[in-house]
């Protein structure tokens, strides 16, 4: 199923801490939407970003499926379902890489998790997409 039939928001959440650079952290999270095209608020305190732009879901899952990570995002996504929502941790380092890297727990980002949440009214059909191992 193509992705433009999904309809998915994706938003992305760090915290910024008083050490850092909110632009660097705003960097990190564009850099697991690849090219899309976002809304982006980033200052002391916390970083969003969020996007409806089909390239981001596109990116995320060539990112996971490059990384073999697909069945790891995939029982996230699900666990943490709720209605039209569910959302997973990334690792914030590996973000600022270039990398979209799943946490299974906040520790495992040492400055803090990217939370990143999906939003669609086919929720069920975005997580099959976005995690299927079949190309399509």
């Amino acid at each position: 199923m193509p992705q433009h039939e999904l309809r998915v928001k994706v938003t992305l959440d760090a915290t910024v801490s008083p050490s850092e650079d909110p632009a660097r952290v705003a960097e990190a999270l564009r850099n697991v939407v690849g090219g899309a095209q976002a809304e982006e608020r980033a200052g002391a305190g916390s970083a969003r970003l969020a996007t409806e732009d089909e390239r981001a879901l596109s990116h995320i899952r060539d990112q996971l499926r490059d990384r073999h990570v697909r069945s790891a995002a995939r029982r996230q996504l699900l666990l943490n379902g709720r209605g039209r929502t569910s959302s997973v941790l990334l690792n914030r380092q590996a973000a600022a890489a270039g990398v979209v890297a799943i946490c299974g727990s906040p520790g495992e980002s040492p400055l803090g998790p990217i939370r990143m949440t999906l939003e669609s009214d086919r929720l069920q059909a975005a997580i099959d997409w976005l995690t299927a191992y079949a190309e399509g």
